[in-house]
C-alpha cells in the first residue's frame, strides 16, 4: 500500500527542481501561465502592439506644406477615404472580395460533397492530399506559375488558339472593367489566381460541415418525394451553411488584405494592400496608409459578427 501512495504524488526529490516541480504541481494555473504567458506577450507586444501603433497613426495627417506627420487628432485623413479615387480603391477590393467568395463557394461545394459522402478509405486521403498539396508549396511560386500559364504565350492563350476562340478571348479582354493587355495583367487573372490560391480554405469547412449531415436525412428527403434540388435547397444547403461561412471569412479576409497576387497579376488600378503599401513607402503618407488599414479591419469585425450569429465557429 505504500508502494502504490507512493504513486499518488510527485517523488519528493530534493533541491531546487524538486521544489519547483512540487510546486507547479500543487498550483496548475501557475504552470499554465509559465507556458502561455511569453507566447501571448509576444502576440500582444509585437503583434498587437506595433498594428496599434501604426493604425493609431490614422488620427493624425499630413502636412501638405512640409510633407510631415502633424501630431493633432483630426479626422481629415479618414475624409480623405472617401475621396473618389480612394473610395474607388475601397470598391473595387470589396467586389473582388465578394466575387472569389462566391465563385470558391460554387467551385468548392461539389467537391466537398463528393469527399463528404462518397469517397472512402484511400480515395479520401487522397482528396486530402490533392486539397492539402498547393498549400505546401511556395505561395510566390504558385503565382509567379500562374503568371506564366495566363501570360499571351502561355498555355491558355494557345488552348484559345487551337479551339479558335481566340477572337473570343481577345473580346474578352477588350472590356475595359475586367479586360487588359493580357489574362496575366487583368482583373479576370487576379480573379483565377485569388480562387486558385484560397479554394482549399472554403473546401475544408464545407466538407467538415457536410461530414455532419447524417445520410438518413437526405434519404429521409428523398422518400418524402423532395427532388434533388429541393433536397439541396431545403436540407444540404441549411446544414452546410456554417461551413460555408467560416470558409468565406478565409477567402473573403484574405482576398480583402491581399498584395501580392494585384501586385504581381493586377492591372494597374490598385487594391486595398497595395494602396496601404504605395501610401507608406512611395508616398510616405503613414497616416492615410494607417486609415487603409483600418478599412479591412472594420469589415471583418462585422463579417466575424455576423458569422458568429450564423454559428460559422462550429465548423472551424
Amino acid at each position: 500500500m505504500a508502494a502504490v501512495a507512493g504513486l499518488s504524488a510527485p517523488s519528493r526529490t530534493t533541491g531546487t527542481t524538486g521544489r519547483l516541480s512540487d510546486l507547479l504541481w500543487r498550483h496548475p494555473r501557475l504552470l499554465l501561465g509559465l507556458l502561455l504567458g511569453p507566447p501571448l506577450a509576444w502576440l500582444g507586444v509585437v503583434y498587437l502592439g506595433s498594428l496599434a501603433v501604426f493604425l493609431s497613426q490614422s488620427i493624425f495627417a499630413i502636412d501638405d506644406f512640409s510633407g510631415l506627420i502633424t501630431y493633432e487628432p483630426t479626422l481629415a485623413t479618414y475624409r480623405q477615404l472617401f475621396s473618389d479615387a480612394n473610395l474607388d480603391i475601397i470598391v473595387r477590393t470589396l467586389s473582388m472580395a465578394a466575387v472569389v467568395t462566391l465563385a470558391s463557394i460554387v467551385v468548392a461545394f461539389p467537391i466537398a460533397y463528393y469527399a463528404a459522402r462518397y469517397a472512402r478509405g484511400g480515395w479520401k486521403a487522397l482528396f486530402y492530399l490533392g486539397v492539402m498539396l498547393p498549400l505546401w508549396s511556395s505561395y510566390l511560386v504558385k503565382i509567379y506559375a500562374w503568371k506564366l500559364i495566363l501570360a499571351k504565350e502561355g498555355i491558355v492563350t494557345w488552348a484559345f488558339e487551337r479551339l479558335h476562340l481566340g477572337w473570343l478571348l481577345d473580346a474578352w479582354l477588350a472590356l475595359p472593367v475586367i479586360g487588359g493587355n493580357s489574362l496575366s495583367v487583368s482583373y479576370t487573372g487576379t480573379f483565377l489566381v485569388f480562387v486558385y490560391v484560397w479554394l482549399p480554405f472554403m473546401i475544408l469547412p464545407i466538407q467538415a460541415a457536410l461530414e455532419r449531415v447524417p445520410g438518413s436525412l437526405v434519404e429521409a428527403s428523398a422518400d418524402l418525394g423532395a427532388d434533388p434540388r429541393q433536397t439541396f435547397r431545403h436540407v444540404l444547403l441549411p446544414l452546410a451553411l456554417p461551413g460555408i461561412v467560416a470558409g468565406s471569412i478565409f477567402t473573403f479576409s484574405l482576398t480583402l488584405g491581399d498584395y501580392i497576387i494585384p501586385q504581381i497579376i493586377g492591372s494597374s488600378r490598385l487594391f486595398i494592400g497595395q494602396a496601404v503599401y504605395a501610401q507608406q513607402g512611395t508616398a510616405g503618407n503613414i497616416p492615410l496608409a494607417a486609415a487603409f488599414t483600418v478599412v479591412p479591419i472594420v469589415i471583418m469585425a462585422v463579417y466575424l459578427w455576423a458569422a458568429r450569429r450564423m454559428g460559422a465557429f462550429n465548423a472551424l
